[in-house]
């Protein structure tokens, strides 16, 4: 990892914009930043992500990873602990459906983290995780 990371950009399928929008700011503390009719901009802890109007369906395949099936088309967020742990009960609260439910894989191994699944309301799947020590991300 380097000392000075850039923000990365995201784009993807979504269904319904207004829906979008009202998803995000509501469930993962997204501000919105420039938007269209077929599209909209958001503030993703710091990262940008773009939501593109789409009528295609979102199929998605799994590899199993420590017993769970994993969405190969996702996207998600490195987390601490902290914000890990707010982001999830924040999630519970709200009654969002998990694909994988928050708990802690590799647990005692080289990249301990914890992870959540879930999936926005056109289909795309997201992870959230935070690892037990950051220096362990990219270590195998």
């Amino acid at each position: 990892m380097t000392d000075s990371i850039r923000p990365f950009h995201l784009a993807f399928p979504v269904f319904d914009i207004e829906e979008t929008i009202s998803w995000y700011t509501k469930n993962l503390f997204c501000k919105v930043g420039r938007r269209d009719i077929k599209w909209v901009d958001f503030d993703f802890f710091g990262h940008q992500i773009s939501a593109h109007l789409s009528n295609n369906n979102n199929t998605h395949n799994f590899n199993i990873v420590d017993e769970q099936e994993i969405p190969i088309r996702h996207f998600g967020i490195i987390l601490d602990i902290k914000q890990w742990n707010k982001l999830a009960n924040k999630l519970n609260k709200n009654n969002i459906k998990f694909i994988i439910k928050p708990y802690t894989r590799f647990k005692g191994e080289i990249g301990e983290q914890s992870t959540m699944f879930i999936k926005d309301p056109s289909g795309n799947a997201l992870e959230f995780k935070a690892f037990k020590n950051d220096k362990m991300i990219f270590e195998n």
